[in-house]
């Protein structure tokens, strides 16, 4: 059976009312829920590697507050049109300090073992997080632009938690 001009047009107004919606739900996706990145440099290794393609959880801090030892994708400070990922180490009103390649926040060492042995990282502080404010630190300590370099990080500048690694295939898992 033959299709008829009325049919033809009921069709391809379908599939461009289909295409509408899903450029629409994409946007929303992106603007509100999740983003992806890809990492550029080293400043995370070992947890993250260069051209790991990551996924971000937009919506983590809608919820709840962000909590030590998270990575999260923020805007840079000195050019926000840049995105970083960081891990989280100190919250405003608290105190850090390396001290012989340990993290001290408040004058207690904090376990962390994300990083890898052995690892030798120049002291730094103590410093006060101020209010409105986020301490970050990049697990390649060696190889990191990161708080210690360009300051406190405000938090309206968070983008989310980082939340999984998508691709390569053999590194695919949920981010620590």
């Amino acid at each position: 059976m033959e299709k008829t001009g009325r049919q033809r047009v009921s069709l391809v107004g379908e599939v461009f009312e289909s295409l509408i919606i899903a450029v629409i739900l994409a946007l929303i996706i992106r603007l509100f829920i999740f983003q992806f990145f890809v990492i550029p440099s080293e400043s995370m290794k070992p947890t993250l590697l260069v051209n790991d393609r990551i996924v971000v959880a937009k919506f983590s801090y809608y919820f709840s507050e962000p909590q030590r030892g998270e990575m999260i994708v923020f805007k840079y400070p000195r050019d926000p049109k840049r995105a970083f990922v960081k891990r989280l180490v100190a919250l405003e009103g608290e105190t850090v300090a390396l001290q012989d390649s340990v993290l001290y926040i408040n004058g207690e060492p904090v376990p962390e073992p994300y990083l890898p042995e052995g690892l030798d990282f120049a002291d730094f502080g103590p410093v006060q997080v101020p209010e409105g404010h986020l301490f970050m630190l990049g697990d390649n300590r060696n190889n990191s632009d990161d708080s210690r370099v360009w300051g406190f990080l405000q938090d309206d500048l968070l983008i989310g938690k980082l939340v999984a690694i998508y691709w390569p295939i053999d590194r695919i898992g949920v981010a620590r």
